[in-house]
């Protein structure tokens, strides 16, 4: 498996109070890579803010005229890349962009042994840890739900930071519009027989006060994805 460009795609919707620096240390990373961001149909000033970055920062700026969820921003994304691997990052603060480097590496080292075998390596913020809250007991009932259907051993499922294969495209096909992506891309790379390594990564979560978008009906939908992938 090459390693020679990765594509980052970065799904955007009303974050005019954190794109101006929440983006650069994803521009900065040392790595070859590609930039796609997505404009999901903002109503506040993200657009304005990411067009004036475009002008110091070299990227692919996509806009989709209204909202239409994280899921369909980032299937218009994937259309454009160029990369032997992929990887989404949030544009929120949640997740460190220097992981993106360790996955990175940890796929290149691993892979030089295995060049043949398919493999997806996933950023896990739960990786050795027990749930604590809320949302890390629903991320982990959900994850437990993904290994019983799929035959998996994830800690950490609905983890942003997926470094998928650009091969994988050939076999997946993503229908969901919103956050059921996760567990649909997940899914879908087990169905096809690939193996998923997961790496130990940081993680800051925000509050809904904060901007936080994913809603309990998400969690619902995800156990609907995933059944619809085990029984369809």
């Amino acid at each position: 498996m090459p390693f020679n460009l990765l594509s980052i795609i970065i799904p955007i919707y009303n974050e005019d109070k954190i794109v101006a620096d929440s983006l650069p240390p994803i521009f900065n990373l040392d790595l070859p890579k590609e930039i796609i961001i997505v404009n999901d149909g903002s109503t506040d000033q993200t657009f304005e803010i990411l067009k004036a970055l475009n002008k110091e920062y070299n990227y692919t700026l996509l806009s989709q005229s209204t909202n239409q969820g994280k899921g369909a921003a980032i299937k218009r994304g994937l259309r454009d890349i160029k990369g032997d691997y992929f990887i989404v990052c949030d544009a929120d603060l949640e997740y460190d962009p220097s992981d993106i480097i360790k996955l990175w590496e940890t796929a290149k080292n691993q892979l030089k042994e295995n060049s043949e075998k398919n493999i997806a390596f996933y950023g896990s913020r739960f990786l050795g840890k027990k749930p604590k809250d809320f949302h890390s007991f629903v991320n982990w009932g959900l994850t437990f739900l993904t290994n019983i259907l799929f035959n998996g051993h994830l800690s950490d499922m609905e983890t942003c930071f997926k470094l998928i294969p650009t091969s994988a495209l050939e076999k997946i096909n993503l229908k969901g519009g919103r956050f059921e992506v996760e567990p649909e891309i997940t899914a879908q790379l087990l169905k096809n027989g690939f193996e998923i390594k997961e790496i130990a990564i940081s993680y800051n979560k925000r509050g809904y006060k904060e901007g936080k978008k994913i809603k309990a009906r998400d969690g619902l939908l995800a156990i609907k994805t995933l059944l619809k992938e085990k029984f369809n």
